[in-house]
């Protein structure tokens, strides 16, 4: 029983550092998008902080980094419920950003005809590539970050019902 317990703190570990590795690397792509291009003789910037969405999404997934690395360092005992309520927090945080930027990264991709949005992904495709990466490493971390609590929501949960 001991050793079948280390296997799976050593995994939660393992899980942790790959999720603090997404959410690291989705606020450093995130953060590193810009490209400036020419259209029609008139300089267009494309840069990660000119929409909010974008901020928002590097934003929490450094907090998602920082909370992980907090998390590796605190022990297994103490605090474990606290642990659950902010992992609940963070799972949360990033979905809700996750969500934000990929709706803005759809409409920068596809346009929005209704709203005479046209697509900006044409112009500036270097930018659209690195906010499509940072994408895929935040979702990345979202998925992690809702393994790592379904783990903790069923290890107290099952006490409680037997």
């Amino acid at each position: 029983m001991e050793k079948g317990k280390k296997a799976c703190t050593l995994l939660l570990g393992a899980l942790r550092l790959m999720s603090m590795a997404a959410t690291l690397s989705a606020t450093i792509v995130t953060i590193t998008s810009r490209e400036r291009v020419i259209v029609f003789n008139f300089p267009m910037d494309a840069k990660y902080h000119y929409t909010p969405s974008l901020k928002f999404f590097a934003i929490a997934n450094g907090i998602g980094s920082v909370y992980s690395l907090v998390v590796l360092f605190i022990p297994a005992t103490k605090l474990r419920r606290l642990v659950v309520a902010f992992d609940v927090v963070i799972t949360m945080l990033l979905t809700a950003s996750a969500s934000a930027a990929l709706a803005v990264g759809h409409v920068a991709r596809k346009g929005d005809s209704h709203a005479g949005w046209i697509p900006i992904c044409g112009q500036v495709p270097k930018f659209c590539d690195h906010v499509m990466a940072a994408l895929i490493l935040g979702f990345c971390g979202v998925f992690i970050y809702m393994f790592l609590l379904l783990h903790a929501i069923h290890t107290f949960i099952k006490p409680i019902l037997l």
